[in-house]
């Protein structure tokens, strides 16, 4: 199937994983917690959500107005098994598919996750299942506090670069094959509620950070991207220093997409996440 398969239902019906409401702050530990404490707090609410396929308006989602993007964005590197070369090889790419799309000064990949659900159900090292709880990455804290850790810890001066605006991207692709179990599904910035995000909280064994866990609401507008390609990529906006009416969260998720075969292949995609700094 390609962008211009007419085939292709104009939105599906699926279920999004919500939080439900609650009194207390949510907690997700990142390690085996002491006994007794539960990994994570909160209750997550299947509610069926219309999801829009984004194709057939990609010209009008962008990072600035919905949060995220869809780009044609081709690539000769193939070794995702080998962390190592991601960081040296593949990261320069993903900086200059940012600077392109974005128009920045500077942009700085600083990680990355491989996502595959058999394989992580396998134990293998450095891979991850497919994130199926609508979330946000960043909160209006933890995106400047991640940011001036990551400037830090490479010697560049965060006085200097977090004086003006910037912004966490993230550049989501395909691995392989296209998409056909567990796409990416992306709210609308501009239909969200001022209640919606949830700061949560994720306990590491050294530090506090914090992401938006999503609670639901009617007003929301979701939108996916059918049948992704590996020569294309989702970017998503996890953060951004500006307050000034522009798209600065976009919560997302995983989802069972009623319309993919029954023997769909496992989904596996990654994720690189980069300061994008405007000057």
């Amino acid at each position: 199937m390609t962008a211009l398969d007419l085939t292709r239902p104009a939105t599906v019906t699926a279920p999004l994983n919500f939080l439900r409401p609650m009194a207390e702050r949510p907690v997700a530990y990142q390690f085996e917690p002491p006994p007794g404490i539960p990994v994570r707090s909160g209750t997550y609410d299947a509610h069926a959500v219309v999801i829009e396929d984004g194709r057939p308006l990609a010209q009008s989602l962008t990072l600035d107005r919905s949060g995220f993007a869809l780009l044609k964005a081709p690539t000769r590197f193939t070794a995702f098994d080998d962390d190592a070369a991601i960081r040296r090889h593949y990261y320069p790419e993903v900086e200059d598919h940012l600077r392109k799309a974005t128009g920045a000064e500077f942009v700085l990949n600083f990680d990355h996750n491989v996502r595959n659900a058999a394989r992580a159900d396998a134990g293998e090292a450095n891979i991850k299942a497919p994130v199926t709880r609508t979330h946000n990455d960043f909160t209006h804290r933890s995106g400047r506090d991640r940011a001036h850790r990551e400037l830090t810890a490479r010697g560049f001066d965060p006085g200097h670069w977090l004086g003006g605006r910037f912004a966490i991207v993230n550049l989501w692709r395909p691995i392989a094959r296209p998409v056909l179990r567990h796409p990416l599904a992306l709210c609308d910035a501009r239909s969200l509620g001022r209640r919606d995000l949830v700061v949560t909280d994720l306990v590491y064994r050294d530090r506090v950070g914090e992401i938006y866990s999503v609670g639901h609401s009617d007003g929301q507008r979701w939108f996916y991207f059918p049948e992704l390609t590996p020569d294309e990529a989702i970017l998503i906006k996890s953060y951004d220093s500006d307050e000034g009416g522009i798209a600065r969260f976009t919560p997302h998720s995983a989802f069972d997409d009623p319309a993919s075969p029954e023997d769909a292949p496992t989904r596996e995609s990654i994720e690189a996440r980069a300061l994008v700094f405007y000057g």
